[in-house]
């Protein structure tokens, strides 16, 4: 022990001053290294919405009304907020649900206006989503029915057979009650009963009656007045009561119930106020605002080539939102999947244990493979063998599903890797089977981690240009794609196009608009992404 003791104090002192030397500078360097990167990337967004908004147009006088109005209003509220977290998370609330909102307002929009139409929609909510949102509504209230899972199942897998089937046989109900009408029916109710029964589960907001009735008659009005306002149609009033005003309507008044928490609608009612303001008196003061590239009409509008002013988005966001909701399909199914032979049901001895690790390193590699390979191999094998046809919807979402099918199956296998193996075990000494097991325990704790992994897996098939390239995906297309077999165009490969025309307005612009139109979309995804993973993660699923 003496001897010991010896060894430890005879340690020169200076070998610790370097080692805390070192450890400091280590610390400062990657502070640094982050400090730059975090820095690169606001300035690169803010040059691309600098031009996306048009800002250089604006006026000095407009710019000191903004700053006055909107910007000295808002920094005061977020440094005031500083002192007052109840004020910051208020206010961080409303603006997450307003942003939301208005983003789940546009999916609505591609997916059930666009996409699908109103025939198909209301065809697959009367055999489908409305059977099975009735039976787990109706599991959650009655905790003694335990038929709700087979019979929420049942919808699943039959719904959608004996919608095909309905779909062209109720054309009279569309044609008598009319788009506006069919979703006022189908998304505004069921989104008013839903607020309503968050209000009466909440005994400061009062009758959730009225809550409904409210977000009903707006709805209704809607249909009398949408057309008024430009650009929103009465189906597009809707689907925006559903996902914006339903949600936001209900943040406010549960705000709004408690005294302590009106400070954080101070920041919020601030922009609103400014920004009402300075819209109001421009004209009148003569002050010349941003012309934005970025507005309703770039959203709406076909692609061009060779008018700036009436190019849009609006087909390659089709084309975009259509290919990645198939490649989130085609890759969850088939990655889980994989993920969960891999770490569950593949031997590790043997003949059959050499081959699943031959296949786990050939996963890894495969992960590192550029993506222009696979859109060669989606040209070869898709395209070409298979016969999907060149560019169609169909060729770039498999194309897109083999790029990111090998991150979304080794974070998969990551997620499932990390549920302990007592869990496992627990669920075995119960008398669960195998397959009960990984039902019950495995994948409700390896979801969140199994989100996470598509969630960036999405990120990066949503941005790809190369493998568009080669499977023939077209530079300009003006028309959305109504199929799976049609020729489609898609978001980057529009902004790639405008990347090379020589008319500066585009390549400024149109471009800047892109990006950002590209972002939101992504932003989007990842939000109902992220909503879904932290619902598990806290178990309210």
């Amino acid at each position: 022990m003496a001897t010991d003791t010896d060894t430890v104090e005879s340690v020169d002192p200076g070998l610790g001053r370097v080692s805390r030397l070192r450890g400091a500078v280590f610390r400062y360097v990657t502070f640094v290294a982050s400090l730059v990167g975090v820095v690169s990337l606001g300035v690169l967004l803010a040059y691309v919405f600098w031009d996306a908004l048009g800002m250089d147009s604006a006026q000095p006088g407009w710019y000191a009304g903004f700053f006055l109005l909107v910007v000295a209003p808002f920094v005061g509220f977020v440094l005031w907020a500083r002192t007052d977290a109840v004020a910051g998370e208020v206010a961080l609330e409303l603006f997450a649900t307003v942003a939301g909102g208005i983003q789940g307002g546009f999916a609505l929009v591609v997916v059930l206006d666009v996409i699908a139409g109103v025939d198909v929609w209301l065809s697959y909510f009367l055999t489908t989503i409305g059977p099975a949102v009735g039976v787990y509504l109706y599991g959650r209230l009655n905790r003694a029915a335990s038929w709700t899972g087979l019979g929420i199942l049942a919808a699943g897998l039959l719904g959608p057979v004996a919608g095909t089937l309905l779909i062209g046989r109720i054309d009279v109900v569309v044609s008598g009650v009319g788009a506006p009408g069919i979703y006022l029916l189908t998304v505004t109710l069921p989104a008013a009963l839903g607020v309503g029964l968050l209000v009466d589960r909440d005994e400061d907001l009062g009758d959730g009656r009225w809550a409904t009735l409210a977000l009903f008659a707006l709805g209704v009005a809607g249909i009398v007045a949408a057309d008024v306002v430009p650009g929103v149609s009465q189906s597009v009033w809707q689907l925006f009561v559903a996902s914006f005003a339903a949600p936001t309507g209900y943040v406010v008044a549960r705000n709004l119930a408690d005294r302590e928490r009106w400070s954080g609608l101070a920041g919020p009612g601030a922009l609103v106020v400014g920004a009402g303001v300075l819209l109001l008196v421009d004209g009148p003061l003569g002050l010349v605002g941003p012309s934005p590239w970025f507005d309703w009409q770039f959203l709406t509008s076909p692609p061009g080539l060779t008018d700036p002013s009436t190019a849009g988005v609006y087909a390659p966001i089709i084309g975009s939102v259509f290919v990645i909701v198939l490649v989130a399909i085609f890759t969850l199914f088939l990655g889980v999947g994989a993920a969960l032979y891999l770490e569950e049901y593949a031997g590790s001895s043997g003949l059959r244990g050499a081959v699943a690790r031959l296949v786990r390193i050939n996963i890894s590699n495969l992960a590192g493979v550029p993506s222009v390979v696979y859109g060669l191999l989606g040209l070869a094998v898709f395209a070409r063998l298979i016969g999907t046809g060149i560019g169609t919807v169909l060729t770039a979402a498999l194309t897109l599903s083999l790029l990111i099918l090998p991150i979304v199956i080794i974070s998969a296998r990551e997620a499932i890797a990390a549920v302990p193996d007592s869990q496992r075990r627990a669920s075995y000494g119960m008398g669960a089977t195998r397959w009960q097991t990984v039902r019950n325990v495995v994948l409700p704790r390896s979801l969140p981690g199994i989100m996470t992994g598509t969630i960036l897996a999405l990120g990066r098939a949503i941005g790809e240009t190369a493998p568009l390239l080669m499977i023939g995906v077209p530079a300009f297309r003006r028309d959305e794609p109504t199929g799976l077999f049609t020729r489609t165009g898609a978001l980057p490969r529009q902004v790639f196009t405008w990347a090379d025309n020589p008319n500066p307005e585009f390549q400024y612009g149109v471009l800047a608009a892109g990006v950002v139109t590209l972002l939101v979309v992504l932003l989007t995804m990842n939000s109902i992404a992220i909503l879904i993973r932290n619902k598990y993660e806290r178990g309210d699923v």
